[in-house]
């Protein structure tokens, strides 16, 4: 799974997780299958109602726009997210982190032509292996790529921090917070640090300030960092 920087409108650099490429697979072999049920559905159901030729073809058209159209909008409607996607936690987003337009879902999704519909997936696979950045070539016409928002396992999903020997803290009011407290501190942060959602992490410094009787001039982004480290000097013993 490789990572690409993206940057705020505030100028914070903020890293994110490309969606693995077997995952993508996935996600569009879960939709094709959808798909698929759809039209066998659609199937029975034109045959059971026994309409002759030219209504018959009229209700096929009518009835094909849902899964012509699936991509589309289930991604601008589900916050970038079709069944797929939703099921291995991954989604569209724009290179700076934000949601895409609908002009941008819908570049991508008219270069699905390109993409998968006459290379049977191939140029994307090709591309989004060559390119980096999780990228096939809609997504570079696009300006969006693919993340996971699947949750890493490691020694910073626990409240304490690896901190350096000589670590000084800054702030020993922190030690108002319980532990499941700075829980829930560290968890929204480094949520809202994977998604790039700024104004989250904004709200979370104003809420330590308040509680913990803080005053200072740090950026948001380097505080609430800064308080879950003096969380873990004071409490690691």
């Amino acid at each position: 799974m490789e990572q690409f920087q993206i940057e705020t409108a505030q100028n914070i650099s903020i890293s994110q997780n490309t969606a693995h490429l077997g995952d993508r697979m996935l996600a569009f072999l879960i939709d094709t299958l959808i798909i698929v049920a759809y039209y066998i559905i659609v199937i029975i159901l034109m045959v059971s109602l026994n309409l002759d030729g030219g209504d018959s073809w009229a209700m096929y058209m009518l009835f094909s726009l849902p899964p012509f159209l699936y991509y589309l909008l289930l991604e601008t409607f589900n916050n970038g997210k079709t069944v797929g996607k939703s099921a291995l936690k991954i989604r569209v987003v724009k290179l700076d982190g934000s949601n895409p337009t609908f002009a941008n879902y819908f570049v991508r999704w008219i270069l699905r032509i390109l993409d998968i519909s006459l290379s049977s997936g191939g140029v994307a696979v090709l591309t989004i292996l060559l390119r980096g950045n999780g990228q096939r070539v809609g997504d570079m016409a696009a300006g969006t790529t693919v993340i996971s928002e699947k949750k890493r396992i490691s020694i910073r999903d626990t409240v304490l921090r690896e901190l350096p020997e000589d670590y000084a803290p800054r702030f020993p009011q922190v030690t108002v917070f319980s532990d499941r407290e700075m829980q829930t501190i560290k968890q929204m942060y480094d949520d809202a640090r994977r998604k790039g959602d700024h104004n989250v992490i904004v709200e979370l410094s104003k809420k330590i300030k308040k509680v913990a009787v803080i005053t200072t001039d740090l950026m948001a982004i380097e505080f609430v960092d800064i308080v879950i480290k003096d969380y873990s000097y004071y409490t690691q013993d």
